[in-house]
């Protein structure tokens, strides 16, 4: 009792809709055939014969489905057997019990005239069809939103784990870059190697917990990318210079998008006290970071793996593409904003 009343509970606007539908029926019948109206018209007792015995049809065909149907697809030929064989056997359901009550109030003949039996047999025939459609319908309906509900899931989770797996790529790469400007300025300034490790640590911190989120604020990326060129500044001075926006700070972005751009504004470019890189940070609808190119004497061939591992996430998390524009004297990107 419990099953049926639950499974009546979550169907309950469907049966609502049954139940109505087979009121304006019973009504639209009876008007055709006495073609005047008055009160018995509108009586319902017809309207819920009709609803019972749909409900037995529901019965029938939902027994069909669990026992026949053997793929987790939707099968035309497995459709047409199954609502076949539950119209035959409602109609046969339904000839039972109008026998039995027939019997009861002694009105076989009446009832089970030749006439009357084709009469009735074509009537319930219509019903089922009727009925029964709505029922395939709805519970198809019902599947492919729980189906729907499924593949949102599992995508949902491929892309958990392509993030993941882009992200686990990203922080060594950062570390161990950060590792070699440690160790060289160990050689240089102990002193200055000390401070450095401190605002690394103080850094990698916030890389770590990054590693968790999907997205991060553009304000919070800004304000760690400012603090990531600061380290940069400890080994190359004035070679590099960066300037920032912070207006109109709104919306989500990749973590470590900024760091990874102007890791690779540092890499690709030689600057120095007289002729130095100037990156700009640019943020409206959309992030643009600008750098100029001074390319180096003899760089060796980079692999460009950091760059699109971004775009990859970028691909994953959004339809916006991270887009690159390379000219002679300049390198930009332009990064999506994606709404909070």
């Amino acid at each position: 009792m419990k099953n049926i009343s639950k499974q009546i509970h979550q169907n309950r606007y469907f049966l609502l809709f049954v139940l109505l539908f087979a009121y304006v029926q019973s009504i639209h019948v009876r008007i055709a055939v006495r073609g005047r109206l008055d009160e018995y018209i509108f009586t319902p007792e017809a309207a819920v014969a009709t609803f019972i015995s749909a409900c037995i049809l529901f019965f029938v065909i939902d027994f069909f489905i669990k026992n026949w149907q053997r793929s987790s697809t939707f099968s035309i030929k497995e459709i047409l057997k199954i609502f076949s064989c539950s119209l035959l056997v409602y109609l046969l359901v339904m000839k039972i019990i109008g026998f039995l009550i027939a019997l009861a109030f002694g009105t076989i003949e009446k009832n089970f005239n030749r006439e009357t039996f084709i009469f009735t047999t074509f009537s319930d025939l219509i019903d089922g069809f009727i009925y029964g459609s709505f029922f395939l319908a709805y519970r198809y309906y019902k599947k492919n939103v729980v189906y729907q509900k499924q593949l949102l899931l599992y995508e949902q989770a491929l892309s958990d784990n392509r993030i993941n797996q882009l992200k686990t790529q990203l922080n060594p790469h950062f570390l161990f870059n950060n590792l070699n400007v440690l160790d060289q300025l160990i050689e240089e300034d102990k002193h200055k190697a000390s401070d450095f490790l401190n605002e690394f640590a103080e850094i990698y911190r916030y890389v770590l917990e990054a590693s968790d989120k999907k997205l991060v604020t553009v304000k919070e990326e800004l304000t760690f990318a400012e603090k990531y060129f600061n380290l940069i500044r400890y080994k190359y001075g004035n070679a590099y210079m960066l300037k920032a926006d912070h207006e109109n700070i709104k919306g989500n972005i990749v973590p470590l998008s900024l760091q990874l751009l102007l890791e690779n504004a540092v890499q690709h470019n030689l600057g120095s006290q007289s002729n130095p890189v100037f990156i700009t940070i640019h943020v409206s609808e959309k992030i643009t970071v600008t750098n100029s190119i001074i390319p180096k004497r003899s760089s060796k061939k980079t692999s460009g793996r950091a760059l699109n591992n971004l775009k990859e996430q970028y691909s994953v998390l959004t339809h916006q593409q991270l887009e690159i524009l390379k000219t002679e004297k300049e390198f930009t990107a332009i990064i999506p904003i994606i709404p909070e």
